[in-house]
Formats: C-alpha cells, structure tokens, sequence
C-alpha cells in the first residue's frame, strides 16, 4: 500500500526549474507575436519566474541564456534574484545564432570559429560562478545538411575537444550538462543527435558530465522512459528539459501532447528513486509559449508535472513487482493504470494548503493582479524575445 503521508511530503519537497526564455516573446519560424506586459530585460524575467514560484511553491530557480541574458553585473543579477523569491538555475550558452556559426561552432571548420565558440562557452562558466549557479546546460546546433559536407569523425573529434576543454575550466560542484537532438538545423547529420553520443561523450570527460534530456528532441515513436532508466542506471542521467511535442521540437507545455508519457517518465524517476535533489537529476522545463500568456503557461506546465509526479508516487510499488516476477503481464498494467487514472488534484491541493498556498494556483494568480500590473508598468521600451 502507498503511504499517502509520505507521497505528500515528497511534492513538498519537489523542485522544478523554469527558463528565463519563457517569458520573453517567442513565435515560429515564420513570426515572432509579441504580448502585451512581456519582461523587458533579464531582472523582468526574474521577476515574473518568482509569480510562478509564489503560485506554486516548487519553482525556486530560473535558468538563464546567454547572450539573451547577458547582464553587467551578474553578482546583481543574482542579488536581485534572490530578492524576489528565486535564484539562477543553469546557465545556457548560445552558439547558434551569430553568423560565425553558419557551419557549425565548435565543430565549424574555421579553427578560429572554434575557439570563438569555446570562448563563449567559459565565458558561461564564469557566469555560473557569479551567479551561484552549479550547472552549465550545453546544446549545439552543430552538423551537415548534405553527405560529403564535412568529416563526420573529424567534427566529433572537434566536439570531444571542446567539451575537455571547458569541462577543465568547472569549479568543484559545477556539472556540464549535454543535451542532444536528432535534427534540426541539421539536417544530414547532427554532431550530438542522440542519447548514445551524449552519453559517450560525458563518460569520456569524467563523472560531473551527465546527459540531459529534452522530451521533445526524440524521434516519433522513441520510448522515452527507456532511456530515462538506461541513464539512471549508469549514474548518467543529468537533468530534463521538460516540454511536449506533436512531431519534433514543438515546445508546448509539457504534458499537453501525451500525459501518459510524462506520467511513464516520473514512473521511471521515482522507481530509481531519484525524485530527491541528493539524486542530482535537475528537472527543467524548457518551452516557449507564443499563443498563450506567459506565466500562467509555465504555472500551468508546472502543475502538469506535479500531477504526473503525484501518480507516479502512487504506483503501488510492491503489488507491481509481485505481478512483474509472477510474470502477470495484465496485473501489472493494471497497478501502473490505476495510479495513472487516480485524480490527483485533490491530493495536489491539499499539499498546497500544507504550504500555505492557494489550492488553485491559476486562479490564485487570475485574482493577484500582477498581469494588469506589468502590463502598464511595462508600456514603453523593449521586450525581451528570441535574440534580446
């Protein structure tokens, strides 16, 4: 039997990291739509992550990008962080959107390319130090489109070089974090396309180098889970950039698309027990939110994730691995299906009164006021948005 208590105790306790890109203006490949009260600047953004905590309790940290969030004083930065109710989660490096990187960044061809990008890349280390930050989050947009454009061994050595390279240069306690995608600017080939090359690669840089997975950069049909359990099994499994896709990298709202896959992988999650922050797994969400409201979206995703975490904690575990080694191929569906079709917002609600929290989070910050506050406090200069 599940011990309710103790499933309480454990979403108290759980921490789930949003991006400051979230609440900037965001679009598709053909339009950027910009929204009413969006942050202007990197202390903005900060301030509307802290909403999100204040609403739900469980999202203390916010990771930043830079150059979107370059600061002249990241001390500050972080300083005012935390005088809003938050603190810097990872930093995310860009090296995909000047020019230079046409061709790739630490695996372009241009040696001078190269160190550009690897200068970049310590430059965000030196930001994580400012800012308390104990993880460098790295993802490339690196690779070919067409056969015979570059050496695919060669570009991987190029990788293997710059990950030493700044892996040398992390202070004691800072982890660097590889994420990989399969497609997307590249199209023939992706220099880190899959859990496999990440996951080679932080084995050969040492053991603060851990894969990090983004739900949405998986082929159709990949089981997610599967590589979840591989990861934690081998001590590999970094973080989670959370999101939801219908066909590639969408970045909606994680748990839009497929409930039933969040709700398989915090099954995995909490099987390995690993839910726990001593476990080292960072559970970020990584989403851009171009139609809807901004920080209600990320209030809502989190929320998505505490629903599908609660039943995970409800699976009754002893009854699973009873019908498991019986060989009870329906029994055991059936106790994973009956934790999954459990409504848990009742249980979320009342760990949020325990918390000193409004029951419903949404409407909670409907009633605050703060979105017809930023909206006219935030009339006049320049919002934030992909490349600002």
């Amino acid at each position: 039997m599940t011990n309710i208590s103790a499933v309480r105790e454990v979403l108290r306790r759980q921490r789930i990291e949003t991006p400051s890109w979230a609440y900037g203006n965001s679009g598709t490949r053909f339009k950027v739509f910009p929204q009413p009260g969006v942050a202007r600047n990197a202390y903005e953004k900060l301030e509307d992550a802290a909403q999100v905590h204040r609403f739900t309790g469980i999202a203390p940290s916010v990771a930043i990008h830079i150059p979107w969030d370059r600061v002249d004083d990241y001390e500050d930065l972080a300083k005012h962080a935390r005088s809003v109710g938050v603190e810097i989660g990872a930093v995310n490096p860009n090296v995909f959107q000047e020019l230079e990187y046409k061709l790739g960044s630490v695996c372009n061809p241009d040696p001078a390319v190269r160190r550009r990008a690897i200068g970049h890349l310590k430059e965000c280390v030196e930001v994580a130090e400012a800012t308390g930050s104990t993880i460098l989050s790295l993802w490339f947009a690196d690779g070919t489109n067409y056969p015979g454009q570059d050496s695919i061994a060669r570009r991987q050595d190029c990788m293997a070089e710059a990950l030493a390279a700044v892996y040398e240069t992390l202070p004691g306690g800072m982890r660097l974090l590889l994420e990989y995608k399969f497609f997307e600017p590249a199209f023939y080939s992706t220099d880190v396309p899959d859990w496999g090359t990440s996951f080679a690669h932080c084995i050969r840089l040492g053991e603060r180098a851990q894969v990090l997975v983004d739900t949405g950069h998986h082929a159709p049909g990949t089981n997610i889970e599967f590589i979840v359990a591989v990861l934690l099994r081998a001590g590999k499994l970094g973080g989670f950039h959370f999101n939801s896709r219908f066909y590639a990298d969408d970045d909606l709202m994680v748990g839009a698309a497929d409930p039933f896959q969040l709700f398989r992988i915090m099954n995995e999650i909490v099987a390995a027990s690993a839910l726990e922050a001593d476990a080292g797994v960072a559970f970020m969400l990584d989403q851009c939110h171009n139609l809807e409201p901004k920080i209600p979206a990320e209030i809502r995703s989190v929320m998505n994730v505490q629903e599908a975490t609660a039943k995970a904690l409800l699976v009754d575990r002893d009854a699973l691995r009873e019908r498991q080694e019986a060989g009870d191929v329906l029994g055991a569906y059936g106790v994973l299906m009956d934790a999954y079709n459990t409504d848990v917002r009742p249980l979320l609600a009342e760990v949020r009164e325990t918390m000193d929290l409004d029951p419903d989070p949404l409407g909670a910050y409907a009633r605050s006021g703060y979105a017809e506050r930023i909206i006219e406090l935030r009339a006049e200069g320049t919002q934030a948005g992909w490349g600002t």
